[in-house]
């Protein structure tokens, strides 16, 4: 059974939509336990307008909360009855497998580094999400958003993971990994792209090149990998997409009666497209490179987010070992032993 420290007091809709998430999560898997942390008397408060196994969910009280415009390095050093930091407390001390927030990005990545430290091999974690595609069930990105300047090193750290992330946790058959870039063109982009794109043809048997931006969503590739800066920008504009599309579809079928009945008729199709490309249908984005779990979901994540968070993310995390298969990786390949000697 996986034990997972939820923060419910992070996030834009927290506590009440964190803990819709978390009773979802724990109707619909028997395998998970959550140890609920944040202000205890507004906690079980909330708790009485849902329907939650008590034997699977205990309340941690934390009496301070981190928010967004707090400083990440700062506020997890001085907050110590924040929320978060007891959840991340609670993984430290070996009562969580886990820990899972919509708070403060930069504080989570602070105290996660703070108190799991990093995995052997790996010198900058990142985020990493699992974006909607067109065809086939969804690419992995990383880093969207933890480390902005990355080296070409910490490039193919990245791509080793999301490797066998795409492996273990979204079941793809030796991944496909593609470098994020201008041109498909060996000798396209700056000079750290065109330097990580030698290692990675060295390193990586897997890499099928420089992929640009308009075939990340075609299901050519299962790992694209970029630095945070070009991750985020990447991620934020595909989200934006999404919500303008489907918005605009939704003021066209209702303009007049014809449309809406043009709407009835492809009703069906529109709602499993629309399934297909929520991203709030991929949880959260796990933060690689750590001894530990941690998964970062969006700060405007509502229940179903949080729900499959836990369920898509969290739990396979934990039964896989996940953290076990990077190091792996990267020793089989030789990568390790080449970054030791440095």
């Amino acid at each position: 059974m996986a034990v997972v420290a939820v923060d419910a007091m992070g996030g834009d809709h927290a506590p009440g939509e964190i803990i819709k998430g978390v009773c979802d999560a724990l109707g619909a898997s028997t395998q998970l336990k959550v140890l609920l942390v944040g202000r205890e008397e507004v906690l079980k408060s909330k708790l009485e307008e849902f329907r939650c196994p008590p034997e699977r969910l205990e309340v941690v009280h934390a009496g301070e909360i981190i928010s967004g415009e707090d400083d990440p390095g700062l506020s997890i050093r001085r907050k110590k009855d924040a929320s978060l930091v007891v959840a991340l407390r609670q993984a430290r001390e070996g009562r969580a497998d886990a820990v899972l927030s919509a708070g403060n990005t930069g504080a989570l990545m602070s105290g996660g580094l703070l108190f799991m430290g990093r995995i052997k091999g790996i010198s900058r974690p990142g985020l990493l999400t699992t974006l909607p595609t067109f065809y086939g069930s969804g690419v992995a990105v990383l880093d969207v958003g933890a480390n902005m300047d990355a080296t070409p090193e910490q490039m193919v750290q990245y791509a080793f993971m999301g490797k066998a992330y795409a492996e273990k946790i979204l079941h793809r058959d030796r991944a496909r990994i593609g470098l994020l870039s201008v041109g498909t063109e060996n000798n396209k982009g700056n000079d750290q792209v065109r330097k990580a794109h030698q290692l990675f043809k060295e390193y990586l048997p897997e890499f099928i090149g420089n992929v640009e931006g308009s075939q990340v969503f075609s299901g050519e590739v299962d790992v694209v990998v970029c630095d945070g800066f070009a991750g985020n920008v990447l991620l934020k504009t595909a989200e934006g997409i999404s919500r303008g599309i489907f918005g605009v579809l939704k003021e066209v079928f209702t303009q007049n009666a014809k449309n809406k009945l043009g709407a009835m008729l492809v009703q069906g199709s529109l709602k499993d497209l629309q399934r297909k490309m929520d991203d709030t249908e991929y949880g959260g984005a796990p933060l690689v490179g750590i001894n530990g779990i941690c998964i970062k979901c969006h700060g405007s994540s509502r229940a179903r987010a949080i729900e499959r968070a836990l369920l898509d993310q969290v739990n396979p995390w934990v039964k896989t070992g996940v953290n076990e298969v990077f190091s792996f990786e990267m020793q089989k390949s030789g990568w390790l032993q080449k970054e030791m000697k440095q």
